[in-house]
């Protein structure tokens, strides 16, 4: 049972996070490169946050949105 334990540590540190070492070593030279995975999950969910936004804008002006506190039956 040891062993099978061994083996998923090696699958991780010596394989699946090895990108990621690469990122920590990065970071000492240039903080901009090695935080790009951020910085695209960021841009995702502002553009994201932003479409959100306006299908609710969008589902308002129709008057599709029910605002009434009985909407639910579990508010009544």
């Amino acid at each position: 049972m040891k062993a099978f334990f061994e083996g998923i540590q090696t699958l991780f540190v010596d394989f699946l996070f090895k990108p990621l070492d690469w990122l920590r070593a990065l970071e000492l030279s240039n903080w901009w490169l090695a935080n790009i995975v951020s910085w695209v999950l960021i841009i995702v969910c502002c553009k994201y946050i932003v479409y959100w936004c306006k299908e609710l804008k969008k589902h308002q002006d129709n008057n599709e949105e029910n605002q009434d506190t009985t909407a639910h039956s579990f508010l009544s």
